[in-house]
């Protein structure tokens, strides 16, 4: 590669100005958020595993009754990170660290003031919450005593999110890691402590991992704050940013407007997935399991294209800041090429290894057997995922927000779900699968036949 995206400032550096490859700023930004989605996401496997292993099946059932709320939750904070992001990233590209610091300012007050609702309310009302949930009789104790516990976390897990979200928009995903890294270690370490009650600790049962979990956003954002600092960052949140953490409704309406598509999005994949479950448990509880460790095992494969696209969108606005439109193609053909590359050697090494991938969740024979025959009907089509990811990603850089998630949106009403449905009366428990591709095929012809015909031929200018 011969372009090369020049920035305003360096992240974690002090602040001068630079020029290197393409592919080399687009691998240090990507890499570490790859690795922080892939400790994410073992951070939550492993504490299932404690509650399960250390206090059985019921602890694990009841700390699970939580789980929808949280992503529901998660989706409004990920929508205002996403919005956020992008007109930092375009502030940033700028060199107007005024501009970032009033965008992050008041995205970090929304945050929490929302993150405040649940944790009152949560507080107050877990209990009929979880019956609301019809959470079985024989966990409602411990379920209630999980999710109060999440619920009180709320303002300081809104910021966490936020932070590591914004973070990124001025170019810098390493400290989104360490901090990520840094929560992920303490919590290892406190919930087991926690529910053998060692080291003076009291014994909390399930709550366990949820008091894990405050424990540890609070010692990350501590040293998050301190490293900050440290460096000198832009963000850091010394009294140049504190004093615009206010709600700024000019500057949080164009955030939301970004914002609000995204995670509107996400809500509509969650509704889309429980609905495909229903089809998937009708055909018993193999049919079920499978569905899980599928959906474990994609997860993993998905990390480095949303990852890509995520790097994609930050750079673009950063240039889209900048001046820089004219690199806004060569870095979706970066973002496309690393995709074949990354995304495809993940789905073949896990078509070579599938048997003693899906053996690890499951020992029954057949119903490993049906799992491997289900994953190599969906596994390629993550590639297709991929491509389509990229192009909504350049696209909302811009602020084109609408068209990407009316796409994803059309995509999963008319596509996977119909499909689905047809599909599995047709062929059976296959046809459930065939839906994912389905739908990625779709995604990918209107996400980039509009980026091809439609957004590539506009004329893109910063909004901040």
């Amino acid at each position: 590669m011969t372009e090369t995206l020049e920035t305003s400032q360096a992240p974690l550096k002090d602040v001068v100005a630079h020029t290197r490859p393409l592919w080399r700023t687009f691998l240090a930004f990507l890499a570490p958020m790859m690795l922080a989605n892939v400790l994410q996401s073992l951070s939550g496997t492993i504490n299932s595993v404690f509650l399960g292993h250390m206090i059985g099946v019921q602890a694990l059932a009841a700390a699970t009754q939580f789980f929808p709320i949280m992503f529901f939750m998660m989706a409004f904070v990920i929508g205002l990170g996403a919005g956020a992001s992008v007109l930092i990233g375009q502030a940033f590209g700028k060199g107007d660290i005024e501009k970032v610091r009033t965008i992050a300012g008041a995205s970090l007050a929304l945050a929490i003031v929302f993150g405040f609702v649940p944790a009152v309310l949560g507080g107050i009302f877990a209990e009929p919450l979880m019956i609301a949930l019809q959470t079985p009789p024989d966990i409602i104790h411990e379920a209630t005593a999980y999710a109060r516990i999440m619920m009180i976390s709320m303002p300081i897990f809104f910021v966490f999110l936020l932070a590591t979200s914004i973070l990124r928009g001025v170019g810098d995903a390493v400290t989104p890691l360490w901090t990520l890294a840094l929560s992920t270690g303490v919590g290892l370490l406190v919930t087991p402590a926690l529910i053998l009650g060692t080291f003076g600790l009291p014994q909390m049962g399930v709550a366990s991992a949820a008091a894990a979990s405050l424990i540890s956003l609070f010692v990350a954002m501590a040293w998050l704050a301190w490293h900050l600092i440290r460096k000198g960052n832009p963000l850091a949140p010394t009294p140049e940013l504190l004093k615009h953490v206010k709600l700024d409704p000019k500057v949080l309406g164009a955030v939301l407007r970004l914002g609000v598509p995204t995670g509107f999005q996400m809500v509509m994949v969650a509704t889309a997935e429980i609905a495909l479950l229903g089809m998937a448990n009708g055909y018993g509880s193999q049919a079920t399991a499978a569905y899980g460790v599928i959906n474990q095992i994609i997860a993993y494969v998905q990390f480095p294209a949303m990852s890509i696209g995520i790097s994609a969108s930050i750079l673009g606005a950063q240039a889209i800041g900048g001046g820089r439109q004219h690199m806004l193609w060569p870095i979706t053909r970066l973002a496309l090429l690393f995709n074949i590359l990354i995304t495809g050697t993940g789905v073949v090494i896990v078509y070579l290894l599938s048997g003693p991938i899906v053996s690890m969740f499951i020992t029954d024979t057949a119903v490993v057997q049906l799992t491997q025959h289900l994953l190599h009907i969906v596994l390629w089509s993550m590639i297709l995922f991929g491509f389509a990811v990229v192009f909504s990603s350049m696209m909302r850089s811009s602020g084109t927000v609408l068209a990407p998630t009316a796409f994803g949106v059309l995509a999963i009403l008319l596509v996977e779900i119909p499909v689905a449905w047809y599909l599995s009366r047709e062929i059976g428990i296959d046809g459930v699968w065939w839906a994912y591709p389905a739908t990625f095929i779709a995604m990918f012809l209107m996400q980039g036949g509009y980026y091809t015909f439609v957004w590539r031929k506009r004329s893109i200018r910063a909004l901040v």
